[in-house]
């Protein structure tokens, strides 16, 4: 793969984590073109990894083997229409990195049938530790669904999810997720100044107790349920502060806020899709 022609059509957050994870798998940067209308973004991707950078997006997409559509969810119709004069026929493998914006959306706008891969990334891509789910469309070979795995595991654990309108459920839970943590995080942070602490001293044990937490989580054959189970001794202080939020309601509580998540993801997708 190191050598396939990838143009990424928006050059922001995402596409600039996912040209790091690629470099850094050994993927050649001159076979990389990002396109994007700020000069200022194009220098510093030029200057830090090295690959071809442009304000065209047809001439970026003319020789690619691989699209990355990698723009604001709002600009997609207008950047597909763009686009499709200027595809090559068979059309090239495209991937979706946009929120909310369905299959059948992005390949009216590229003006037919395309091989495409729909995929719902999250902000820890940012740091090469993203959850991606992904789903492909029927035009879609499996060979193509092998490479926009390889290309969007640069940015973290993949997972296909068999229909399309699977990827809400996966924008409510890993899309939205990361912010349920930060959430806590900073509940525990506060908690802990109230408790006496420093500020920084409550911040640094939050932070580092969930990163040790996930590793444990990550590293172990175990479930998160049994590695709770283990630390919680019978009549200790883990088993009063879980028996707390259980209380509290924090279970049922999660659940709700996950299907409301996945409910806007719903209603956004019909809202960006109205204009196919």
């Amino acid at each position: 793969m190191s050598q396939t022609r990838i143009a990424f059509i928006g050059g922001g957050n995402m596409a600039r984590s996912l040209v790091a994870g690629l470099i850094a798998d050994d993927h050649e940067p001159g076979a990389l073109t990002v396109s994007d209308p700020v000069a200022e973004v194009r220098s510093r991707l030029a200057e830090t990894y090295g690959v071809h950078t442009t304000d065209d997006n047809a001439a970026a997409a003319a020789a690619a083997e691989v699209i990355v559509l990698a723009v604001k969810p709002q600009a997609a119709p207008e950047v597909c229409r763009a686009l499709a004069p200027h595809l090559q026929r068979p059309a090239p493998l495209v991937i979706s990195v946009m929120a909310g914006v369905t299959e059948a959306a992005i390949c009216s706008w590229l003006g037919g049938e395309t091989p495409l891969v729909r995929s719902m990334p999250n902000t820890p891509v940012l740091v090469q530790s993203g959850a991606i789910g992904l789903h492909a469309n029927a035009a879609a070979t499996a060979a193509q669904r092998n490479l926009a795995e390889e290309i969007l595991r640069a940015g973290g654990l993949t997972r296909w999810v068999d229909t399309e309108a699977d990827l809400d459920a996966v924008t409510a839970v890993s899309g939205s997720g990361p912010a349920y943590f930060f959430l806590f995080m900073e509940a525990l942070e506060q908690a802990a100044t109230a408790e006496g602490l420093d500020a920084d001293t409550a911040r640094l044990l939050a932070i580092q107790t969930a990163l040790g937490a996930a590793r444990m989580a990550v590293e172990s054959d175990e479930s998160p349920a049994e590695l709770r189970r283990r630390v919680t001794s019978p009549g200790g202080t883990t088993e009063r502060a879980l028996g707390t939020l259980t209380d509290g309601g924090l279970e049922p509580l999660l659940a709700r806020a996950v299907a409301a998540a996945r409910a806007r993801a719903q209603e956004l997708s019909q809202l960006l899709g109205a204009d196919a």
